[in-house]
């Protein structure tokens, strides 16, 4: 499956767009990393405790992106971005972008995908 910024994907055709789909967190540090980023400010640079929360909270939200375009019956994610926010003293990361289905070009077309209704 091909995750992408783009709004295409070289040598792919598009034959399917099954709209938005999303991850998201919010996160924290806990207290002794907070604790020991909170000094580790005081000297400047580069704090590898917020940088390590917010590199596993992108692994994450791209997980949970991915999983919602599988469900959905997706093959592929474009035009997919990050955004990224606080709330008090947490930490938000959201991935979004747009569930496809994509086949090679010169492959023969296949038939359109229709959406599952849930169950009630």
């Amino acid at each position: 499956m091909f995750m992408v910024t783009t709004n295409d994907i070289p040598g792919y055709r598009i034959t399917n767009v099954l709209g938005e789909v999303m991850g998201i967190t919010v996160r924290s540090t806990d207290f002794g990393q907070g604790f020991t980023a909170g000094f580790r400010a005081l000297g400047g640079g580069e704090i590898p405790e917020y940088t390590q929360m917010m590199y596993e909270s992108r692994q994450v939200v791209m997980s949970r992106m991915w999983a919602e375009a599988q469900q959905r019956g997706g093959n592929a994610i474009v035009a997919m971005r990050f955004d990224a926010g606080s709330i008090g003293t947490f930490s938000e990361i959201c991935a979004y972008g747009t569930a496809v289905v994509v086949e090679p070009v010169g492959a023969p077309p296949a038939p359109p995908i229709v959406p599952q209704q849930p169950a009630v």
